[in-house]
């Protein structure tokens, strides 16, 4: 998917419903993260002033490393919720391909399976 069609996903989705005041979703959550990665990324290309360091420390960096399996997973979660609710809605594992930018629909259907292998791992423990 080029760059354009994903801003057009993006201002198509946007025209669907506001979000709420106190969304807590987890597709909120992993804005909220990587927003947070955004910052703390910005804070450290920061020019030094006056010759001090950074404000940001090492903590600072393994508390934002420390966010990406959380993140993972809920991405995880809400693509396999996207797809499921594709296929609710007819589109054929063809269709689903294109928009995730995969070249076959049984790279579409094997996406799938080792999202909901590796969701189903995380409930049960394994990983």
């Amino acid at each position: 998917m080029s760059r354009d069609s994903r801003q057009q996903a993006r201002d198509r989705l946007s025209a669907l419903a506001p979000a709420p005041a106190d969304d807590t979703t987890a597709a909120r959550r992993v804005e909220q993260d990587a927003s947070l990665v955004g910052r703390l990324l910005a804070a450290a290309g920061g020019h030094r002033d006056h010759g001090q360091q950074p404000a940001v420390t090492p903590g600072d960096v393994g508390a934002a490393l420390g966010l990406f399996e959380d993140m993972r997973e809920e991405l995880d979660r809400l693509e396999t919720q996207v797809v499921i609710e594709a296929r609710r809605r007819g589109m054929d594992w063809r269709q689903i391909a294109a928009h995730q930018g995969l070249n076959s629909s049984q790279a579409a259907s094997q996406r799938y399976q080792r999202l909901m292998t590796r969701l189903e791992e995380i409930r049960q423990g394994v990983r």
